[in-house]
């Protein structure tokens, strides 16, 4: 009996062999995935934070799984171009996974999961490298809000401070960091420990595909889905940073993946 197109096996070229045996595993949950779940969306996010898609993981894993990670091995699972796509189509998909995206699997209905995407969104603190939202300037004074030890830490951000009996004090009005300017890692620490976020966690549907209707494009770009030749993982780089692998023997009780 001819194998189907969903059990055929890519072998993974210049990779290291301690990960192959992970790597293929991925390909082949997608392509499980791509069996078992009627509807696929390739989703692009802003401000990645791994904690707030841990809980989204949580949230939908009833119906639902999530890959995040190499586009490379995604595009693989799905197939990069029509000889490779396990079923019709799908190969468009993975001509959009550039940059820092990921792929949604779900029981829910299409309209449901745009809807949900367009509304959700969590604000969490700013790293280093992103335009601060506003300028934040601190008076001198007392710094009732931290505790005496933290003040060297303080001074080794670059704070005026010093200790007034006993109290963290600024010895002189000191601008933490000035609205459209690229934060430091020192101003992203710093806002933190003052509690204040500015980058706005969100999320982007690019694209979908369901069992009933097929390819759906979502977000216009200028892909020729005609041409074979697919982006093979453009922006991994960037998407790896501050990310963690999930242990593939895990990979079924949290129901998603990092790559």
């Amino acid at each position: 009996m001819p194998r189907s197109k969903r059990d055929k096996k890519v072998s993974l070229t210049k990779t290291d062999r301690k990960g192959l045996a992970w790597k293929q595993k991925i390909i082949e949950d997608i392509r499980h995935c791509v069996g078992k779940y009627p509807n696929v969306f390739v989703f692009q996010v802003q401000n990645m934070r791994n904690n707030l898609l841990k809980d989204l993981r949580q949230e939908w894993k009833a119906n639902s799984r999530f890959f995040f990670g190499k586009n490379r091995i995604m595009q693989i699972g799905l197939g990069r171009n029509k000889a490779e796509e396990v079923e019709v189509d799908l190969h468009k998909l993975s001509k959009r996974l550039t940059g820092q995206v990921g792929l949604l699997f779900t029981e829910k209905p299409k309209k449901e999961v745009l809807d949900w995407a367009e509304k959700y969104w969590a604000v969490e603190y700013a790293r280093s490298g992103f335009k601060a939202t506003e300028t934040v300037v601190l008076s001198a004074g007392p710094l009732e809000e931290f505790t005496h030890s933290i003040e060297p830490h303080l001074r080794s951000l670059g704070m005026p401070t010093k200790l007034q009996k006993g109290v963290v004090t600024l010895y002189s009005d000191y601008t933490v960091c000035e609205e459209g300017k690229v934060l430091t890692p020192e101003q992203a620490r710093i806002l933190k420990l003052l509690a204040k976020p500015m980058a706005k966690f969100q999320l982007t549907i690019k694209c979908s595909w369901t069992k009933e209707t097929g390819f759906e494009l979502h977000v216009h770009d200028d892909i020729n889905d005609d041409d074979d030749k697919t982006d093979s993982g453009q922006g991994d780089e960037v998407e790896d940073e501050g990310m963690e692998q999930d242990n593939t023997e895990n990979e079924e009780s949290d129901d998603g993946d990092h790559l």
